[in-house]
């Protein structure tokens, strides 16, 4: 994703985050310890905001790292935070630390996605699930909306795919309406295109009726691999405080089995060398 910057000044691009945040002028000035009149006067362009200023709207307009970067050069300002690649050396101790936290979680499945959903690292567990997918849909850069959603990819698994894709296109919408990155309402776009796989319109085979035998503390992966159902819940956790747009864009989402069935499969699997 790239950085925009608008030629209209600062002023429209803080109204246009404030109105999508639903937020009054008094609001947002009562957050931000000002006045309802010096936002006006920023917004409309009476004001030249001052670089602190900036920062601590972006901050309580939530604006996303890479769009305060934006909102900085609209004003005047140089940037403030660094995109660094994935690969840079000062990335360094952080991949590292990726690698060993993914290993770590093994052999529970987790992955490290940016925000295109491209994953940019996995562990043997991910791998687990993604045997015997077309080549196609494996050759990099791997995006997790389409591997799960495709009808050749982990759709036709998925024994409750109408939940779980409501649940991966809920969340896309969310992270749209807080990035407004066109490249992200193109990927939505295409995957919420895709059609449902045969047998999917019965909660994609696995039965309306079918009973769940244990009460789920929150909506499971309930997915099929070598003749049986595996069931997972998935968290997802961000860098606290991020200060470069490659690292603010990082989440890290980890499957924690849901059942003991899945606990004792996955445990149940040989070790994997090297």
């Amino acid at each position: 994703m790239t950085t925009v910057v608008s030629d209209t000044g600062v002023g429209p691009l803080l109204r246009g985050w404030r109105e999508q945040r639903r937020l009054s002028q008094l609001e947002l000035a009562l957050r931000a310890d000002s006045s309802a009149r010096h936002i006006s006067f920023v917004e409309t362009g009476r004001s030249r905001p001052s670089e602190e200023m900036v920062l601590r709207l972006a901050e309580h307009l939530e604006v996303p790292v890479r769009e305060r970067n934006a909102l900085l050069l609209a004003a005047g300002y140089a940037p403030r935070y660094t995109e660094s690649p994935l690969d840079a050396p000062r990335l360094e101790t952080l991949r590292e630390g990726i690698e060993r936290l993914l290993q770590g979680y093994e052999p529970y499945p987790a992955l490290v996605v940016d925000g295109s959903y491209t994953v940019v690292a996995a562990n043997r567990g991910i791998g687990l699930l993604l045997e015997g997918l077309p080549e196609h849909l494996l050759a990099p850069p791997l995006n997790t909306m389409r591997i799960t959603l495709h009808p050749e990819g982990l759709a036709p698994r998925i024994r409750n795919l109408r939940e779980w894709r409501g649940h991966l296109l809920a969340q896309m919408e969310r992270q749209i309406g807080l990035a407004r990155s066109e490249s992200l309402r193109a990927l939505y776009a295409e995957v919420a295109a895709y059609p449902l796989p045969p047998g999917a319109d019965d909660d994609a085979g696995g039965g309306a009726a079918e009973e769940e035998p244990y009460p789920y503390f929150a909506l499971p992966l309930r997915i099929e691999h070598d003749g049986r159902v595996l069931s997972f819940v998935s968290s997802i956790s961000t860098f606290n405080t991020p200060l470069d747009v490659t690292v603010a864009e990082l989440a890290i989402e980890t499957f924690l089995p849901a059942d003991p069935e899945t606990v004792a499969y996955l445990r149940s699997l040989p070790p994997v060398s090297g």
